[in-house]
């Protein structure tokens, strides 16, 4: 039997970093599924299709094969066969993957391939509805959050430090809108598994937040 750990929260939160890191201690496979998300919105971005052309995405992201591969000890994220680690993590590219992902047809196809890896070994998830709707049956699920004013200084951070010159107040209130959307969305919203640890990491270290998800899910396997 496998062992699947589920980690959801709003965009921010440290939900990839922390889950990474616990794939590498526990020896768990680290499914990004926000980077498969990403690479979707990228592939609808390079053909020329714009988040409010539903028909078009329906229609298009049949012809998008996304992929997860573990090189190394890094993730390696394929879109029909390309590497694209390097270009998915942009803001336009993130925006597009917040508006795409309310599609069903989206969603439906990128959940399947989800499901089928978890079956297969132990991993650790993260997204806004892991817990909910992907691995329902997930051994362990956590709902990691922060405060939006934390998260925006989290982000503007990691922009400042590439050179980018970015505004604070204008980063919160897009952290701001995106949870609205993301929580209020007509599929699959952002919302805690009613069987979800809560951990709000506004005031603990990366390693701190590592550390309590770990021993919950030593505990939940000692069991």
């Amino acid at each position: 039997m496998s062992f699947n750990v589920a980690i959801d929260g709003p965009a921010g939160a440290g939900k990839s970093t922390i889950a990474k890191k616990i794939a590498k201690k526990m020896g768990y496979i680290y499914v990004d599924t926000g980077a498969m998300y990403r690479a979707m919105a990228l592939f609808f971005i390079e053909n020329g299709i714009k988040a409010e052309e539903t028909d078009k995405i329906n229609t298009k992201c049949k012809d998008a094969d996304i992929t997860i591969t573990h090189e190394n000890g890094e993730q390696i994220v394929l879109l029909n066969g390309k590497n694209v680690n390097g270009m998915i993590r942009t803001e336009e590219v993130g925006n597009m993957a917040s508006a795409s992902s309310v599609n069903r047809e989206v969603r439906e196809k990128l959940v399947e391939l989800q499901q089928k890896l978890a079956k297969k070994t132990d991993v650790i998830m993260d997204g806004r509805d892991i817990g909910t709707v992907v691995l329902p049956q997930a051994d362990v699920k956590i709902y990691l959050t922060a405060s939006s004013a934390v998260r925006a200084k989290r982000r503007y951070d990691e922009l400042t430090a590439k050179g980018e010159r970015v505004d604070f107040d204008h980063i919160e209130q897009r952290i701001i809108e995106r949870d609205h959307r993301d929580m209020t969305r007509e599929i699959s919203p952002l919302k805690q598994a009613e069987d979800a640890i809560r951990v709000d990491s506004s005031d603990m270290g990366i390693d701190e937040v590592v550390d309590t998800i770990i021993k919950l899910c030593q505990n939940k396997q000692s069991k």
